[in-house]
């Protein structure tokens, strides 16, 4: 089944997650995901674009299970293909809003991070943020690129050393998010951001919007093939190696 609902209302793209409850991000979703934002930046007849997942999950992260049993080659595959949908989400040159349904950590966070602008549930239980270090597992370039462009360095690596996830309240105070609203406004909330977007003469957005993100631009403007071949080599490692079949081992009895 297609990992990606994509509707399309009034010139808007809507562009739902649709990998299971916890929308688990698999190698289908993000060749998917590539695909569709390659796509969407060549339809002239989309005027914007809307991210969003299901109601209380954007999206948990990485489908760790997946990965525990990748080959190599299999795992090299992915990154490129990873990369390749931040890329295309990161060069998608009209306005882009996130609708963070749920909660959305780690490689889910990533995601969102891609978008001029993010709304965000505000729920207990939603929370956002890269808390990898509670597994010793390595955030690979890419995505700690895009989360130190957010955040600043140090405030980003000093959240990663807590493995900090971030409420609503506090990803808005930080500016993680831009809007926070009741789980059920933020679909909503996201559409009138965009229609106001849309009310720019356009060639103005776009060239406000490549502008305003030269350094974001560039942090997706590399080698992907080579930052995925130097992941890879990290995952060599037979202790972290060891690690991840663990946790993808907890995740199997849950």
């Amino acid at each position: 089944k297609s990992m990606l609902i994509t509707t399309i209302e009034n010139n808007i793209a809507i562009v739902q997650l649709n990998n299971g409850k916890v929308n688990a991000i698999s190698h289908q979703l993000v060749k998917e995901l590539k695909e569709s934002f390659l796509s969407l930046t060549a339809n002239p007849s989309v005027d914007g674009v809307i991210l969003t997942g299901h109601t209380g999950a954007f999206s948990a992260g990485l489908d760790v299970i997946e990965q525990a049993q990748m080959s190599e080659a299999a795992t090299h595959a992915f990154w490129v293909d990873y990369y390749g949908a931040l890329q295309a989400m990161v060069r998608y040159p009209k306005p882009f809003v996130c609708a963070i349904t749920g909660f959305a950590p780690a490689g889910g966070t990533i995601l969102t991070l891609c978008a001029d602008y993010r709304i965000m549930a505000e729920e207990p239980k939603h929370v956002i943020g890269m808390h990898e270090f509670k597994l010793s597992m390595i955030v690979p370039e890419l995505m700690m690129d895009l989360w130190c462009y957010t955040l600043g360095e140090q405030k980003a690596f000093q959240a990663l050393q807590n493995a900090k996830l971030f409420s609503a309240q506090e990803a808005l105070e930080e500016n993680i998010v831009q809007a926070i609203a009741p789980a059920d406004q933020v679909l909503g909330l996201a559409k009138k951001h965009l229609e106001k977007c849309l009310e720019v003469y356009a060639p103005v957005y776009i060239e406000s919007k490549r502008l305003a993100r030269k350094q974001l631009l560039a942090l997706v403007d590399r080698d992907l093939d080579q930052m995925a071949s130097e992941f890879v080599a990290t995952g060599k490692d037979p202790e972290l190696k060891k690690r991840v079949q663990a946790f993808a081992a907890q995740l199997k009895q849950k």
